[in-house]
């Protein structure tokens, strides 16, 4: 019995041996593999997952392409002109008033003054210059023959201009008694109404010119260097009406308080659509620009604040770039300040900083 014993004791030992010292020839045998499958199966599997601190993320190629640039602006739609017609002389309105809402024409009668007593004044002044001219013909006269003094001459001299100035002056009187328009416009107010008294300085109406209207906004100092005069811009009014037209004035002088500079825009306006005072977003063509067209999820900020997109480098790292913003469109947004050929990435770049390894999946660009 005891050499029974001792010949189990030896096959358990053998066969605990085998259990722990062989452990992966067996499992092969079981699973009809051959040996060492396992082990290379599992150095494979090592083999393909990312090392520590290496982040997967998608990145798109993209190569640069030119795009015709644009400076956005925010601005309102002003009158051309707009003037107070006021009276230079006192007097009763004899006209019937225009009510608001009324085109006009250049030259149009606005207010018309009672002429009152001033025939009577003009007709005085010219009774006056005739007296004047006889008297200083006279005097001329006689002082060629040597019967009248030089002085006498220089007196009926003095009258007879004296006379003129006092006919033009009664003359110019009546001819501010006419307040007419003083170029093609609306009436923005009611003219003075009939009877009523007009002062020197008194409103008679307001008329402003609708065509061609202006549109005004104002450019920040980091675009202002991209806008000259004479070029083409657009405009889309908060109505969604879309008009053209040219960059007709660029200040030269920022405004203190916002340190903007003021752009004019000159569109034609023959049917009055455009109202003055109405919002509109402004497109001023600028010189075209080398742009990629991303994703706006893509865009991201680093440390400092500045805006810019996460680039997969050559080995594999990730890379902020700063960027510019051109244009905001519905397929996404234009950046520039990359080369012509980058990798960007679109997702993941929220999870990585610079120098970071990346493994990435590249997709099309659009």
């Amino acid at each position: 019995m005891r050499i029974v014993s001792v010949i189990v004791a030896v096959l358990v030992t053998a066969f605990l041996y085998t259990l722990v010292m062989h452990r992966d020839a067996l499992l092969a045998v079981a699973g009809n593999e051959p040996p060492g499958a396992s082990t290379e199966a599992q150095g494979d599997a090592d083999a393909g997952a990312p090392a520590a601190g290496t982040v997967r993320v998608v990145a798109l190629a993209s190569t640069a392409r030119r795009i015709e640039d644009a400076v956005i602006l925010r601005g309102e739609t002003q009158a051309m002109r707009d003037v107070e017609l006021r009276a230079e002389t006192s007097g009763r309105v004899v006209s019937d008033p225009l009510r608001r809402g009324a085109s006009v024409t250049a030259g149009q009668v606005i207010c018309q003054i009672d002429i009152g007593t001033r025939e009577a004044m003009l007709a005085e002044a010219e009774a006056r210059l005739t007296d004047a001219q006889i008297n200083f013909a006279a005097a001329d006269r006689l002082s060629q023959d040597g019967f009248a003094s030089s002085t006498r001459v220089a007196t009926t001299e003095a009258n007879l201009r004296s006379a003129e100035a006092a006919v033009a002056a009664a003359a110019k009187e009546i001819e501010r008694l006419t307040i007419t328009a003083p170029f093609d416009g609306i009436l923005e107010s009611d003219s003075a109404e009939l009877g009523s008294l007009l002062q020197p300085g008194g409103l008679c109406a307001t008329v402003i010119q609708l065509d061609p209207i202006r549109i005004v906004g104002f450019a920040p100092e980091t675009e202002v260097e991209r806008i000259e005069t004479g070029v083409m811009a657009g405009a889309r009014l908060a109505t969604g009406q879309e008009v053209q037209g040219i960059v007709s004035f660029l200040s030269r002088s920022a405004d203190p308080m916002t340190r903007t500079f003021r752009v004019d825009i000159e569109v034609a306006n023959p049917d009055m659509a455009i109202r003055d005072g109405q919002t509109a977003q402004i497109a001023i063509a600028a010189p075209g620009a080398q742009a990629h067209l991303v994703p706006q999820s893509a865009l991201t900020l680093n440390d400092d604040g500045a805006l810019g997109v996460r680039l997969v480098d050559a080995d594999n790292t990730a890379r902020f770039a700063p960027v510019r913003l051109l244009r905001d469109t519905v397929q996404g947004v234009w950046i520039e300040g990359l080369p012509e050929q980058a990798n960007i990435i679109v997702t993941g770049q929220e999870y990585v900083a610079d120098g970071v390894p990346v493994i990435p999946t590249y997709r099309e660009a659009q």
